[in-house]
């Protein structure tokens, strides 16, 4: 049997979210931020859930290859490699919780009280506020056959086994609200500080509410559903009022995932199971609490357990800018969240809305902020006589409700809303603005590696280019005219981009020249070699393409946050790749792509991780820099996180994460990162 050439991207996915989890065991981390790793782990775990698993379940099932062409008998291998490593992962969980979180917590007198009885003056206000506040949201249900019960997705439950007065058994299900009040509930009779699960509050109280029964059993249950939407490609209608419908059904996907309680009698089990329809779902024993990601927003204030504040600092010369649109005039400028602030990009269409020579805006929205002052500028522009059009992606994951009711809003105002084709997500992050001076139009925009979001782009590593080069400007024009259409590429449509790279029209092939170019020259004996940033990497030609440069000699250094197919360090394969993920305070988000070019490098950014969905199902762009300031300056970014020591891990050719051996001086990329542009 020859090398394995790619892992597995559902595996490689789930040693990143191990990675997310042991940030919670890094002592170098304040404590409540360590205990929000745990809520991202947790949160991510049920998104895998949600997403992956009945992908990897139907892959199994019908026999058919994946993307990867993984067969079904080696996907039925995977399905249990993934269900070891989640049950290996959720052990080191609690592990982590208890021996050392907790622990932790005390030592500031503060007890979570984790499956614990609670103390006496705690039990008195909690019972106070169980009565006053909590049973108004209890809806006890019989569990039988004249009542079919729907565990709702995501939602916790509690089932209660009665045995009532004359000797009958009971199942009921009980809800656990906390979408509709606190997990958590603080309570402080002296100087320690105690904090209850709801959970607990309403266990400790089971018996005021079933008054006649004794209670046997109450185990703790989450049930998982599968939230892919039925799309058909080819939908002939509007695809708002489609979506709009499939939303409605989300929650009422097949089930995907039973968690529930260890120590459930066999008999309780199969009950619920029969009753709950959850044959077909994926039994994990956990513990005694779900939801874990609700660890968010545990209430927690005392000094020195969270981050060490990093104010947002300006670009250079923008505060004193009369406009934004004045300081690209001359030149470009690019921003670089979280360090800098946001507030560029807010200003850049707050000015284009209210300027009177502004007659055009146009923008593609992925992922925008539930409460959007980019949308909201954009309303009012509409409502100041500008034309704006407004690519809104109703397909983006989770974030479908969100979209469609800004995309309602806009349309109500007189801005031209644009939908996606069914079958083709628009992820491309760019705007133009229009303006009429001295006669003539004038362009600017913006090109970034992260959506128009304000909310997420205060933990989200990005870059913001604000350009009003011609070149860029044209072409991103011409890719809104492309999607003003509502056309799938095909060979009849194609448009010869000679700046930007655009999925569906030369992105990939674009990619492949500038690998092949590298691998001339290390060919010719010439220094090559290439620094790749995104999120995620699957997709086998570009891989392939990274091997075959790494057998010519060509130096490849990567960072790839999350899912990564290539394997790296492989002798005749791939022994001149090495990969790096840095997982620190913020997310890692942007997409840089720089080609050594003989010392000249050229480099890239753009929203194209090189995934599947990218290459062949997305309009994405990516854009040259050509700005040698903005490009020394991406240049400097990518190489100290080339040089982190601290927060970084190398990738192994077995998936493992292994930390970078330390080394003098400590580099914590996003620190210095920090340093670099902040000017301390």
């Amino acid at each position: 049997m020859g090398q394995q050439r790619f892992f597995n991207r559902d595996l490689s996915w789930l040693f990143f979210n191990g990675r997310v989890m042991e940030e919670a065991a890094n002592d170098k981390v304040p404590l409540l931020e360590r205990i929000k790793f745990l809520s991202i782990f947790s949160s991510n775990l049920d998104e895998f859930y949600r997403v992956r698993m009945p992908v990897l379940r139907a892959l199994q099932k019908i026999g058919e290859k994946d993307d990867n062409q993984i067969n079904a008998g080696e996907q039925k291998g995977i399905l249990k490699q993934a269900l070891d490593l989640i049950n290996a992962q959720q052990q080191r969980f609690g592990a982590i919780l208890k021996e050392q979180l907790i622990p932790l917590l005390k030592s500031r007198n503060v007890r979570l009280l984790y499956n614990e009885a609670f103390p006496d003056a705690v039990k008195k206000v909690t019972t106070e506020y169980f009565l006053s506040e909590v049973l108004a949201f209890l809806q006890p249900v019989a569990l039988d056959n004249d009542n079919k019960f729907f565990p709702e997705n995501n939602k916790l439950y509690f089932v209660v086994n009665l045995e009532e007065a004359e000797g009958t058994e009971k199942l009921i299900m009980l809800n656990i609200p906390s979408d509709e009040l606190p997990r958590f509930f603080t309570v402080k009779p002296d100087k320690e500080t105690y904090i209850a699960f709801l959970d607990d509050i309403i266990r400790n109280n089971l018996d005021r509410i079933f008054k006649d029964a004794r209670i046997k059993g109450c185990y703790s249950i989450k049930v998982t559903r599968d939230a892919e939407l039925d799309l058909q490609d080819e939908y002939p209608g509007d695809l708002s009022d489609e979506i709009e419908k499939q939303l409605k059904k989300r929650d009422l996907g097949l089930a995907t995932r039973f968690l529930h309680q260890s120590g459930i009698p066999l008999r309780t089990m199969q009950l619920i199971t029969a009753q709950l329809d959850l044959q077909n779902a994926s039994a994990t024993e956990g513990g005694v609490y779900h939801n874990l990601r609700d660890f968010f927003s545990l209430p927690l204030k005392s000094p020195g357990t969270s981050y060490e504040d990093w104010p947002a600092v300006n670009p250079v010369g923008l505060d004193e800018a009369v406009s934004v649109s004045s300081i690209i005039a001359d030149k470009d400028m690019i921003i670089h969240t979280p360090y800098q602030s946001y507030h560029s990009v807010l200003r850049f269409f707050n000015e284009a809305a209210i300027n009177p020579d502004v007659e055009e805006i146009y923008i593609s929205l992925y992922r925008v902020a539930s409460n959007s002052r980019i949308v909201n500028a954009l309303i009012s522009a509409a409502k100041n006589g500008k034309s704006v059009q407004v690519m809104v992606e109703l397909k983006a994951r989770f974030d479908e409700a969100n979209n469609l009711k800004w995309a309602k809003k806009m349309k109500a105002a007189g801005v031209k809303i644009i939908y996606s084709v069914t079958a083709l997500k628009v992820h491309a992050k760019i705007a133009i603005v229009k303006t009429r001076k001295a006669g003539r139009i004038v362009y600017s925009g913006l090109l970034a590696t992260g959506n128009f979001n304000e909310s997420t782009a205060k933990f989200y590593t990005d870059h913001i280019l604000f350009t009003s080069n011609p070149d860029l400007l044209r072409e991103m024009e011409l890719v809104f005219l492309f999607l003003s259409k509502r056309e799938k590429p095909s060979p009849d449509n194609q448009i010869d981009f000679k700046h930007l790279l655009v999925a569906q029209f030369n992105l990939q092939s674009k990619f492949i020249e500038l690998i092949d170019r590298e691998i001339a020259f290390a060919r010719a004996g010439k220094p090559a070699a290439i620094t790749i940033k995104m999120n995620n990497l699957e997709e086998q030609v570009l891989i392939n393409k990274l091997y075959e440069a790494s057998q010519a000699g060509v130096k490849i250094e990567m960072i790839v946050r999350s899912i990564c197919c290539l394997i790296p360090g492989v002798a005749g394969m791939s022994e001149n790749i090495t990969i790096r993920r840095i997982v620190d305070r913020y997310l890692e988000h942007g997409r840089v792509f720089i080609f050594n070019n003989e010392g000249n490098k050229d480099v890239f950014l753009g929203s194209a991780d090189w995934m599947n969905r990218n290459i062949y199902h997305r309009i994405e762009v990516c854009f040259p820099v050509y700005d040698k300031a903005v490009k020394n300056e991406i240049i400097q970014i990518v190489n100290l996180q080339l040089q982190d020591n601290i927060q970084a891990v190398l990738l192994n050719n077995e998936l493992e994460n292994v930390p970078v051996p330390k080394g003098e001086p400590a580099v914590q990329a996003q620190r210095e990162i920090y340093r670099l542009l902040s000017g301390t």
